[in-house]
């Protein structure tokens, strides 16, 4: 796996042009990391994993996510943000997984 990538996704974050990124990001890495801090902000991180998933589906792969909690540093103080740690999988596999 290559080096870690976070993206960081604002209120104001177009979900469309978050999840371009994140589904070039996952067509060369395994996994990419979302931070979000505040409710307006985990919204289109969330719309932008859901939106990446249909990006994917050319190149047979999907994404899921495991939310957790951060601590992450704005300015002066520190605040807690939610992080979508996405993956990747094959379409196939996941399939597999399922049938099990």
């Amino acid at each position: 796996m290559t080096s870690a990538v976070t993206l960081k996704v604002s209120a104001k974050s177009n979900p469309n042009a978050v999840a371009g990124a994140l589904a070039g990001a996952l067509r060369e890495r395994d996994s990419i990391e979302l931070q979000a801090v505040g409710a307006g902000a985990i919204n289109q991180a969330v719309k932008a994993v859901a939106i990446a998933r249909s990006y994917l589906k050319g190149a047979a792969l999907d994404a899921f996510c495991k939310p957790s909690f951060v601590v992450v540093a704005i300015g002066d103080s520190e605040r807690t943000a939610i992080s979508l740690l996405v993956e990747r999988c094959k379409l196939e596999e996941k399939v597999s997984q399922v049938e099990d």
